[in-house]
């Protein structure tokens, strides 16, 4: 009887114990989440790193350990090579999380999603010419995203809209060199095409307009552009670089008023 009482004592203690670090668990991605929308990310890495240390293999912490790593390099300064190195770093810290997190989870959407994001910020980092490798992974990872059909409007828009940047920002390259690299699948109509299914999903993202619409520009497509910049503007603030973006709405509209 005793042997059993001891048990059943185990058992409780274990269970309150993993019942206690859920909760605290998911408190602290609720406080991670507040902070990454009040784009305060350094304060965000921190409440991630504590819930990470709670279960060191869930994907949740990781992929948004991975977005906050990414969020973070964008605004590192890069005056000198040791900046630059060390925003690579970051980035490719980034690129570890989300790697880690697709293998957790291979028939989630957001581990891929975030993945390829980092990989594409390496190559934009590097040069699309020097990294044809990681920018094929980049393309192949947001398709399985978007084959996977999961993670909500959000994650799915944006996901459209990786693979429509991937495109945008590689078809931009000199195409016969491109072929020779095995980058010749890009083309900035399928570009517009990701934009918009973006925006269909999830409609109110500034970037989403703002870059839909430098692709239109490049097919001579102006009075679209100019609705797209216009619904940029009227927009909420969802993410870090919004301001910047605006900022970029407003004088592309000025630079393509007589268009």
């Amino acid at each position: 009887m005793k042997r059993t009482n001891n048990s059943f004592l185990f058992i409780f203690l274990l269970s309150s114990y993993l019942n206690i670090n859920a909760q605290t668990f998911d408190a602290l991605i609720e406080e991670g989440e507040k902070y990454y929308y009040q784009f305060n990310n350094e304060k965000a890495l921190e409440v991630f790193k504590k819930a990470e240390k709670i279960d060191v293999n869930n994907f949740e912490a990781l992929w948004k350990l991975s977005r906050t790593y990414v969020d973070i390099a964008d605004h590192m300064p890069t005056s000198t090579d040791e900046q630059e190195n060390a925003q690579l770093a970051t980035y490719q810290k980034a690129l570890e999380y989300a790697d880690q997190a697709s293998k957790q989870k291979p028939d989630q959407a957001a581990g891929f999603l975030h993945r390829a994001i980092a990989n594409g910020k390496i190559a934009l980092f590097k040069g699309i010419f020097t990294v044809a490798g990681v920018v094929n992974s980049v393309r192949a990872d947001v398709e399985k995203a978007i084959q996977l059909r999961n993670g909500g409007n959000f994650i799915q828009g944006v996901a459209h809209y990786v693979l429509g940047r991937t495109h945008a920002e590689t078809s931009d390259k000199w195409k016969p060199a491109r072929v020779i690299l095995g980058l010749g699948w890009a083309d900035n109509e399928i570009a517009i095409s990701e934009y918009k299914k973006a925006i269909e999903i999830y409609p109110g993202y500034i970037m989403f307009y703002v870059d839909y619409a430098n692709s239109l520009i490049r097919e001579d497509d102006y009075k679209t552009a100019r609705e797209m910049l216009n619904k940029a503007l009227t927009c909420q603030y969802q993410h870090q670089d919004d301001e910047k973006r605006v900022t970029e709405a407003k004088k592309t509209l000025i630079d393509i008023k007589d268009e």
